[in-house]
């Protein structure tokens, strides 16, 4: 199995005081940077990176540092038409303040996606690739 790397993006705040509510996990609602989106609601963490993305179910829990390495699926090719089927994911993050630096790394490939930055409360800017606004449930374009 292959091993993640994972980049810590620095807060450019530089204020670890202001993150989103914690209780030990992984905040709900909407973390969104260039390329990339977050949407965490009770029974799971939806990952957009670029146009791919995959889900990580259940609550993502933080280690006191404000780490979590979690198994999930992702899938390489969702737009403009998802070409499937999804793949065993490892997901790696660290919360640093309100920002989440987060890689996903598709089991038994040599396939990393990000390190991606988002940001809590932030909208996810796709440019070209739309986001699923209900984690889960893939988007369909008519």
């Amino acid at each position: 199995m292959l091993s993640v790397i994972l980049i810590v993006a620095a807060s450019c705040r530089g204020d670890e005081s202001n993150g989103p509510p914690s209780d030990g996990r992984l905040a709900l609602g909407t973390w969104g940077g260039d390329s990339a989106g977050v949407i965490v609601n009770d029974t799971i963490a939806h990952v957009h990176i670029g146009c791919t993305y995959g889900d990580i179910p259940g609550r993502v829990r933080l280690d006191a540092a404000g780490r979590f390495t979690a198994q999930g699926s992702f899938l390489l090719r969702a737009y403009p038409v998802a070409i499937g089927p999804t793949m065993p994911a490892q997901f790696v993050g660290r919360l640093s303040g309100s920002r989440l630096a987060i890689t996903v790394t598709i089991t038994k490939t040599t396939v990393v996606r990000g390190p991606a930055a988002v940001t809590f409360g932030v909208e996810p800017r796709m440019q070209n690739c739309p986001i699923c606004r209900v984690p889960g449930v893939r988007a369909t374009r008519s």
